[in-house]
């Protein structure tokens, strides 16, 4: 059986019903929680336990990398982003890490002619 999302197999008894579609764990997960990137109450846990919870967040690995290279190229287009990362990172993993680091205030989106860019804060 495969995700009637991202097509990917899935194992018997590990599929998920939602909303009529049989999805996979993650895709299942993705529907329940989707990514809010401007999310006011993120943004206060996330600068109040910075101050109180002793000195700057711990980052994962690959949202070490994408400050690594938006300090080096600048701001840049999320497809353009996701070429310089390594591994096999699909936009919507992107998206999750994105709006971590937002919340973090560690980069932002700008709107630039009409196209949206990733960037240092």
């Amino acid at each position: 059986m495969n995700c009637a999302r991202c097509n990917s197999a899935i194992d018997p008894g590990e599929e998920r019903e939602y909303r009529g579609q049989v999805l996979c764990e993650d895709c299942h997960l993705d529907e329940l929680s989707p990514v809010r990137v401007c999310d006011p109450w993120a943004v206060y846990c996330a600068k109040s336990l910075e101050q109180h919870g002793g000195g700057a967040p711990v980052l994962t690995p690959i949202q070490s990398e994408i400050i690594r290279v938006l300090t080096e190229t600048g701001a840049m287009g999320p497809e353009e982003l996701l070429a310089r990362l390594p591994g096999e990172m699909t936009y919507p993993q992107l998206e999750r890490e994105f709006a971590a680091l937002r919340h973090m205030e560690k980069v932002r989106g700008e709107r630039k002619e009409g196209k949206v860019f990733i960037r240092l804060w």
